[in-house]
């Protein structure tokens, strides 16, 4: 019998609208995580990721955007069909996020056992006493050192190591199924990326959930994810296993962020990809990415291409594998 994916998002749109037009960030995007899976959606900034991730949630703020077509099934229901109350009731409790940037992801007039305690009192009906033992719990989960004082400290009294950690332990405090981790390691030392990576992986592995990293670093998917979409200009433009894409990347736009990453101990020349992600308000006719692509040819100025599948389990978005 087939496993039906844990989330199925089906051509997903997302548009915002300004006084240039209308745009979509988000443009009939289809992804799934299957239960105990990890999936990376990799890609520069600009292309989409974020809105995909807070699309899934319904935190897409409106005006000035919303979810205009698709689907995003979530244990067989479509979440979109979902009023505010029943999307509160999943927020937190069976899917959580950890958002980009945790000193202005937690409030800061509140202290962290109150920011811990409140999904547990929303979801799962803790007393304040069952609710403060509980998240003391969650930060000893999370590796901070002295859980019972830290637990009483406001955001800015930490660090940022200090902050992420309390930002995870506040996701996973309702033991999600899902977790939507975006840029969990940026704006941290290198050190502490490294003991964040770990320490996701290792709470994945201990809580069997499932986890969608949303990054730009290729270092992190490498050591966190089974599955990866590539995404472009708010297109999915490749998905492929980890191993595969890393082995042979596909599609020019992932050879070239595969090719400008720094390679420990070698002293080659960097290659940067030319010039910038387009805005979504004024993208290039036919492939998104011609304008930038080295091996771009007549027919990808004129036409979009479809999704190709060179081979099983690999898709790639480009006129290069259409024999």
């Amino acid at each position: 019998m087939t496993q039906r994916p844990l989330l199925d998002i089906h051509k997903l749109t997302t548009c915002f609208a300004s006084h240039q037009g209308i745009a979509k960030a988000v443009d009939t995007v289809s992804l799934s995580v299957m239960q105990g899976e990890t999936l990376a959606v990799v890609g520069e900034s600009g292309c989409g990721k974020t809105v995909l991730a807070l699309s899934i949630l319904g935190l897409v703020p409106d005006p000035p955007g919303r979810v205009t077509e698709g689907s995003i099934s979530f244990k067989g229901q479509d979440l979109l069909d979902l009023s505010d109350s029943e999307l509160m009731e999943i927020r937190g409790n069976h899917i959580s996020m950890i958002f980009q940037e945790p000193m202005t992801a937690l409030n800061p007039v509140f202290r962290v056992d109150d920011q811990i305690a409140e999904p547990l009192r929303l979801h799962q009906g803790f007393s304040k006493a069952q609710a403060l033992e509980k998240a003391v719990e969650a930060l000893d989960l999370v590796g901070i050192p002295n859980p019972a004082k830290i637990v009483k400290s406001y955001p800015h009294e930490l660090s940022g190591g200090m902050r992420q950690r309390v930002m995870i332990a506040m996701a996973l405090a309702c033991n999600p199924d899902l977790l939507i981790a975006d840029e969990p390691t940026t704006a941290l030392d290198v050190t502490i990326q490294a003991q964040i990576i770990d320490l996701m992986n290792e709470l994945k592995e201990r809580m069997d959930g499932s986890l969608m990293l949303i990054t730009h670093d290729l270092g992190v998917v490498a050591r966190m994810a089974q599955k990866v979409a590539v995404m472009y200009s708010g297109k999915i433009v490749e998905f492929s296993d980890a191993a595969g894409l890393y082995a042979e990347p596909l599609h020019p736009y992932t050879q070239g962020l595969l090719a400008s990453v720094p390679v420990l101990g070698k002293k080659t020349r960097l290659n940067p990809i030319p010039g910038i992600v387009p805005s979504i308000f004024d993208l290039p006719e036919g492939c998104r990415f011609h304008p930038r692509c080295p091996k771009s040819f007549q027919k990808c100025a004129l036409m979009l291409p479809p999704l190709f599948e060179p081979k099983p389990g690999r898709q790639v978005r480009c006129w290069l594998y259409e024999d």
